[in-house]
């Protein structure tokens, strides 16, 4: 009996080490890890209250609800992709603070803003396709959809890219793991300051003439900044940007189709606003979840410290069953949270119970789905020779944000709750 609590205990003790291993190599990277993931499921209820909060104007307006998952990721897609290249090139020893566009910061930055331009226009027309192929009814016009896009995405992405670049500066010199940091944070942000900044680019629309001539300027704006940013000397940007461009544009596309599986159950989101405070938060953890372990494991290929194969390794095997042991306090504290933030804004709720299994079988099945995306994205990334910073967390991000919303629906409807 002693020798089985022995070694009992002896392998509680080393998964509790590899836990703290992929959040953070030291006590105190784990603290500010886990602090980072709690904000971010924090915080993302707060971006539901603000969903839950303008419902109206989802329902005023057709077809906007399609846009928001995949304005949401856009944020942290790109700023997401832009920490884990700069957290690289410390480790890898090329990092240096410069905003001069032949320094990783520089070109990174410069192709962050041309990526939010373009794919900001672009989701406005994938969100109206989308919208038209599935007969959304009363859908708003595409040169709408790209004023609220292009215009909102702009003042978010100031925001979560600058904090983005402020993040890194302040981690270099603190000496921070920023592979445990960027994805949560960048989540967090996107979260809060997106679903705010749409709404306000909301009020743009209506004006008549003044309205169109400003969509048109904002659409030959964002086409100028792209193919200035195409043609810049410095080869570094336009790689990133050639990289980046088709991950992040079929990353659109799946997190708008999540957006259409929402829009088509708007009727029951809002009868109980609750579970959209819930939405949020339950994608962006997963999200986040998965963040974490495509940098780690980009970092480790980069380190050679894990090999490419199609059976991960010891190495990629215990990060990903720690990422999956992670999921149950965090996917607890969304459900909890969005209940008691419902509850103080008096927003209909199935009730906490119902909350809290929704959550935990729901928030399983994503993890499950994340842990294996998050390794066999970033691998193949790294076999196709493209780089796996550039793909890891957009793969990750925009595939939890369909499947998430599938997966919290169907558990929904599994538990009756709609």
């Amino acid at each position: 009996m002693t020798a089985i609590l022995t070694s009992v205990l002896g392998r509680t003790r080393t998964a509790g080490r590899r836990l703290l291993d992929l959040i953070g190599p030291t006590g105190i990277a784990a603290r500010q890890s886990l602090v980072a993931l709690t904000l971010n499921s924090l915080t993302s209820l707060v971006a539901g209250a603000a969903l839950g909060a303008i419902t109206g104007t989802l329902e005023a307006l057709p077809g906007l609800l399609v846009m928001v998952p995949a304005a949401i990721g856009l944020r942290g897609n790109i700023a997401g992709s832009l920490g884990n290249r700069i957290s690289t090139s410390i480790h890898t020893g090329t990092y240096r603070a410069s905003l001069r566009s032949d320094s990783v910061v520089g070109a990174n930055l410069a192709a962050a803003v041309a990526l939010t331009f373009v794919l900001s226009l672009g989701l406005a027309v994938v969100a109206r396709l989308v919208a038209t192929a599935f007969n959304v009814e009363g859908a708003i016009g595409v040169l709408d959809l790209a004023i609220v896009s292009v215009a909102g995405g702009l003042l978010a992405s100031v925001v979560v890219i600058g904090a983005t670049i402020g993040l890194t500066a302040v981690g270099v010199r603190r000496g921070w793991d920023l592979d445990a940091l960027v994805a949560p944070t960048t989540a967090t942000l996107g979260d809060v300051v997106t679903i705010p900044a749409l709404w306000i680019a909301t009020f743009l629309l209506g004006h008549g003439s003044l309205t169109t001539t400003f969509g048109w300027t904002l659409i030959a704006l964002s086409v100028a900044v792209f193919v200035s940013a195409l043609r810049a000397r410095v080869a570094e940007i336009t790689l990133i940007i050639r990289e980046s461009l088709p991950i992040l544009s079929a990353a659109v596309v799946l997190s708008t189709l999540s957006g259409l599986v929402v829009q088509e159950r708007i009727g029951s989101f809002a009868a109980l606003p609750a579970l959209l405070v819930l939405l949020p938060a339950f994608v962006s953890s997963a999200g986040s979840l998965g963040g974490i372990l495509a940098s780690r494991i980009g970092t480790n290929l980069h380190l050679g410290l894990v090999e490419p194969t199609l059976v991960p390794g010891v190495e990629a095997r215990r990060d990903g069953l720690a990422v999956f042991t992670l999921f149950v306090p965090v996917f607890l504290i969304n459900a909890v949270g969005a209940w008691i933030v419902a509850a103080l804004l008096h927003l209909a709720s199935p009730g906490i119970w119902e909350m809290v299994l929704s959550s935990l079988i729901g928030g399983a099945m994503a993890v499950a789905f994340v842990v294996a995306l998050a390794y066999y994205g970033t691998v193949v990334a790294w076999r196709s020779d493209l780089d796996p910073d550039s793909y890891g967390i957009p793969v990750v991000t925009a595939s939890v944000d369909l499947v998430g919303a599938i997966a919290l629906i169907l558990t929904l409807g599994l538990l009756g709750v709609i």
